[in-house]
C-alpha cells in the first residue's frame, strides 16, 4: 500500500500545481486584455493546463479511492478531508468554467478576483494536510 500512497501523492502534488498556476494566468490574461496585449499564448497556456490537471485530479482520485477501500472508513478526519477534497474538485469545475470564459472572451472578472481566488486552493489544501497528518479526531 506504500507505493499506492506514493502514486497518490505524486498526482496530487501534480493536481495542486494546476490548481495554484492556472488562476496566475487568469490573472495575466485580464490584465493583458485591459492594457490592449495579445493573451492567445494565455489563453492556450490555460487550456492546457485545465486539461493537465484535471487529468491528475482523476488519477490522484483513483488510488485515493483504493486506499479508501483498503483501509476503509476510519476515523472523522476521513470524512472532513473527503468534504475539502470536494471542495477542491469544485474549485477544479469552477477553474474550468472560468478557462471556457476566457477562450470566449467573456471574462467578466477582475485581475484582483483572480489573485484572491487563488488563494482559497491553500484554503482547502491546509486543512486537508492536517486532516491526513494530524488526524485530530
Amino acid at each position: 500500500m506504500l507505493w499506492i500512497k506514493v502514486i497518490h501523492v505524486l498526482f496530487v502534488i501534480a493536481w495542486m500545481a494546476g490548481v495554484f498556476y492556472l488562476p496566475r494566468i487568469l490573472v495575466h490574461a485580464v490584465e493583458g486584455r485591459a492594457a490592449g496585449e495579445d493573451t492567445r499564448r494565455l489563453v492556450i497556456m490555460a487550456e492546457k493546463l485545465v486539461r493537465f490537471s484535471t487529468v491528475m485530479m482523476i488519477l490522484a482520485l483513483i488510488p485515493g479511492l483504493v486506499l479508501w477501500l483498503h483501509y476503509g472508513f476510519s476515523g472523522q478526519w476521513l470524512y472532513w478531508k473527503l468534504a475539502f477534497v470536494a471542495g477542491l474538485g469544485g474549485y477544479q469545475w469552477q477553474s474550468f468554467r472560468y478557462a471556457a470564459q476566457l477562450k470566449r472572451g467573456q471574462i467578466i472578472r477582475r485581475a484582483l478576483f483572480f489573485r484572491l481566488y487563488n488563494e482559497a486552493a491553500l484554503f482547502l489544501l491546509t486543512p486537508i494536510l492536517i486532516l491526513v497528518i494530524v488526524k485530530p479526531f
